[in-house]
């Protein structure tokens, strides 16, 4: 039986942790150290933690990347690494320690958007299809040698919540099916070639601002990029207000303003106009565009962007 070191925090490394669980001897669960949540600041386990647990693993949290090096240099020795949504690099003397070597669930076709998040950035750019690879790390930002991978079309109206669900059970089939012969020497990964690529970059406060200089394909593909987290953000009647859901309409208004047009809110843009089906003004719950339009005391108003440095973080 394969013996693995399991790395990954949220709850989009779940399905690959309890699957390998039940087809490896995972000696361990490594995973980022709990975050204050809420109004209350209590501090809340990740996901990846709450399912080891319940699943009676070992988990270890290291709060630096040297406690991350003494952590698995302690777990010696071990066959195989498993990263998946880890939320930090690994060092060479970390890549080093497992005896076979460390294998990563990245949800994209790599060569295309290698980085830190790849489905929000697929999904702005207006992929139409993206996937999931399963590669070997080396010391480069996901240019490792690749053992598998799998296409997986991005649906219309897709949101990176909804697709990262479906690319997270594909990724846990995708290493479960590849891992023991990794590991026995019988699977060889074929390197990666660097055309084609494109950089997933982190997300950074500037990527949540909806624009009225936006074209609606652009506006709408940006709110289904960051839906349901960390939520792109529109100004309306000044009201700071997170955009989750958006749709192209058909109907014609003017740019930087808001009209209720058969009860729904059509925001008006410099390259079309927007339905917005579900948003969320700061300090409310979220609601439907249809509840928010019964709110208003006029049937049109003013929207524009703000300064993403003074939005809330949900």
């Amino acid at each position: 039986m394969t013996s693995v070191v399991f790395m990954g925090t949220p709850s989009s490394a779940v399905p690959t942790l309890q699957l390998l669980a039940g087809q490896c001897e995972v000696r361990a669960v490594i995973t980022r150290p709990d975050r204050p949540k809420g109004r209350s600041g209590a501090p809340e386990p990740p996901p990846v933690k709450a399912a080891a647990r319940e699943m009676g693993l070992e988990v270890i949290q290291p709060g630096s990347r040297l406690e991350l090096d003494a952590s698995l240099a302690g777990l010696s020795p071990y066959q195989v690494g498993v990263v998946v949504a880890f939320g930090q690099i690994l060092s060479g003397q970390a890549i080093s320690v497992a005896e076979v070597g460390n294998l990563n669930v990245h949800f994209s076709l790599l060569p295309r958007w290698r980085g830190a998040a790849p489905v929000a950035h697929a999904i702005m750019a207006g992929d139409e299809m993206t996937g999931v690879t399963i590669i070997e790390i080396d010391d480069g930002l996901d240019t490792g040698g690749v053992l598998t991978a799998q296409a997986i079309d991005i649906r219309p109206g897709e949101n990176a919540g909804q697709l990262t669900d479906r690319l997270a059970s594909a990724g846990a089939r995708l290493i479960a099916s590849v891992l023991d012969g990794y590991a026995a020497g019988s699977l060889t990964p074929v390197p990666q070639v660097d055309e084609g690529m494109t950089y997933a970059s982190k997300l950074e406060p500037a990527d949540r601002e909806l624009r009225i200089e936006m074209g609606a394909d652009e506006f709408v593909n940006r709110v289904r990029g960051l839906a349901p987290k960390p939520g792109a953000y529109l100004t309306l009647d000044g009201v700071r207000t997170r955009i989750l859901d958006a749709a192209v309409a058909s109907d014609d208004v003017d740019p930087g303003r808001w009209e209720l047009v058969d009860s729904r809110p059509l925001v008006g843009l410099a390259g079309g106009s927007v339905e917005l089906r579900m948003l969320q003004p700061a300090g409310k719950r979220a609601m439907t565009g249809v509840e928010w339009g019964r709110g208003r005391k006029t049937s049109r108003g003013r929207s524009g962007g703000e300064s993403p440095s003074r939005w809330p973080t949900p």
